[in-house]
């Protein structure tokens, strides 16, 4: 899909991106490891996976720890839309498909249970964190998608889920049918993260935060190093969104993509009392998010590949164009944007680390759907670390085999990839200049045969480093909403100063020298 009309994009300023529910939330303060430790579980990320894992093996018996390379919340699990739903736009369609009948069964029944994880943990443990049962809907924007959405409620209900085909849409502009999914729910996922961390302190686990791992090494026992000194653990989870380090080569298997968020006051009470998105693009995520008591509406969408599909900012103005025509709101007060990977076959993958791990496990591949289904995978780690056998274990095994069409799909990707490997190389090759670039522009430059990514910050300073990621060189594209360096290979992201944002990468890209005036 191209990017929005972008004709403006240098004569308006996007302001920074910041998530609704890290402003809205309190702090974390656990301490960064400064020493060397032991534990018999390392859970190496603070997110909804991590956490939901560390308390339920805490309750199992085992001696836990959880580091962060930030704050508790503040990764993928802070940037969402904050949906608990198993209604997945027509993903059971789309699993039927290339996988199977029973594949779709699991997925829906790893998603209930993992919503009902989140309410029984809001319950017990008295989480003040906007949980609101609501109905999802995944709605026909055209008459053309309609078929698409009755087929996907027959899905959904083979799969086990009490789906209906509706086709009155409480939304201010025209759908034309729905499936809709009662008793889902929507939440604040940064104070449901927060009380987690709380609930896992109080019951003995301990919580490191800004310590970073940098190494992992599978054994007896299993050895992780970090900023703060070095971890011996009998087993470890690996709950970091992307896998870390990744031996298994998640980054050939898996593609990513940014989407975008909006958050705005409504000028009166919300009309639509439900969670929507539509069934094709541009995708339009649409729920609603009281705030001291006034009503905000959420409009999330505009996804594309990671590092491609040219200026990011105007992307934000679509969303919040789209919004003004359709809803009475007052002045945009929150944007961000996410990072999600989807797997070759739609599926997550979930279970061991490598196919040689015997110690370590992972989670990923969510496709935009981590929340509810990272609670299910820490159900499903849980259950292999305590010897137990999981029903849906095997349907999301990461290293299960993958179906023809699926195979396609993967080809397809990295044709892709190696296509920007070998273009950009060519073509990427503007004069050594920077005098052109406003405060956060950046665009890559020739110098002495060397592609160069160089940016400019608020404050005026340029910023050098190369352009070549450092996970398998492709050409980094610059980031303008978010103000970071992208791969459009393998999804790799780093800031203007070349620090790892995201991986596969784990290496920063290298300084350069500064261009000189004139």
């Amino acid at each position: 899909m191209p990017p929005p009309d972008s004709k403006d994009a240098r004569s308006r300023t996007v302001r920074s991106s910041s998530s609704l529910w890290l402003a809205t939330a309190p702090d974390t303060s656990y301490p960064a490891l400064d020493r060397d430790i032991g534990t018999e579980v390392l859970v190496v990320g603070a997110g909804i996976t991590g956490l939901v894992a560390g308390l339920l093996l805490r309750r199992e018996g085992f001696e836990v720890t959880v580091i962060d390379k930030g704050r508790a919340g503040t990764g993928v699990s802070g940037h969402t839309t904050a949906k608990l739903s198993s209604l997945h736009q027509l993903v059971y369609a789309q699993l039927t498909s290339r996988v199977g009948e029973d594949s779709a069964h699991a997925y829906a029944a790893a998603n209930q249970a993992g919503l009902a994880r989140i309410a029984g943990l809001v319950e017990e443990l008295g989480i003040d964190c906007d949980f609101r049962r609501r109905a999802n809907y995944t709605y026909a924007a055209s008459p053309e998608d309609l078929p698409d959405v009755e087929d996907e409620a027959d899905a959904a209900r083979a799969a086990g889920l009490p789906a209906s085909s509706v086709r009155d849409i409480s939304l201010p502009f025209p759908a034309y049918g729905a499936v809709k999914l009662d008793d889902q729910a929507e939440f604040h996922p940064v104070r449901f993260i927060a009380a987690l961390a709380d609930a896992l302190e109080r019951a003995g686990g301990r919580i490191f935060e800004h310590t970073r791992a940098t190494a992992l090494r599978d054994g007896e026992p299993c050895r992780v190093e970090t900023t703060g000194g070095r971890i011996t653990a009998e087993r470890v989870v690996v709950a970091t969104h992307y896998p870390f380090p990744d031996r298994a080569l998640f980054f050939a298997r898996m593609h990513a993509e940014r989407s975008y968020c909006i958050a705005a006051p409504l000028a009166g009470p919300a009309s639509s009392p439900g969670m929507f998105i539509s069934a094709s693009s541009p995708t339009r995520s649409i729920r609603f998010h009281q705030v001291q008591g006034r009503e905000l509406l959420i409009v999330g969408g505009e996804g594309h590949k990671v590092g491609q599909g040219g200026p990011t900012s105007p992307r934000y103005r679509a969303l919040e164009a789209f919004a003004r025509e359709h809803f009475a709101i007052d002045e945009v007060t929150h944007r961000w944007s996410t990072q999600d990977n989807f797997s070759a076959d739609g599926a997550p993958l979930i279970g061991k680390l490598t196919p040689r791990s015997r110690w370590t496990w992972t989670a990923t591949g969510f496709r935009k759907w981590g929340l509810a289904m990272g609670a299910a995978a820490a159900e499903m780690i849980t259950d292999a670390i305590a010897g137990r056998d999981n029903p849906w274990a095997r349907f999301f095994d990461t290293n299960r085999l993958t179906p023809l069409a699926s195979s396609m799909d993967l080809a397809k990707e990295n044709a892709n990839v190696g296509f920007h490997f070998v273009v950009d190389r060519i073509t990427r090759r503007s004069a050594d200049s920077a005098e052109d670039l406003r405060p956060g522009e950046g665009k890559v430059a020739s110098r002495h045969g060397r592609q160069v990514a160089i940016s400019r910050d608020d404050d005026g300073a340029l910023h050098a480093v190369s352009a070549r990621c450092t996970h398998l060189g492709c050409i980094v594209n610059w980031n303008d909403a978010e103000r970071s360096w992208d791969c459009p290979c393998h999804a790799s992201r780093f800031a203007p100063d070349g620090s790892v944002l995201q991986g596969p990468a784990v290496h920063p890209l290298n300084h350069r020298d500064r261009p000189k005036p004139g």
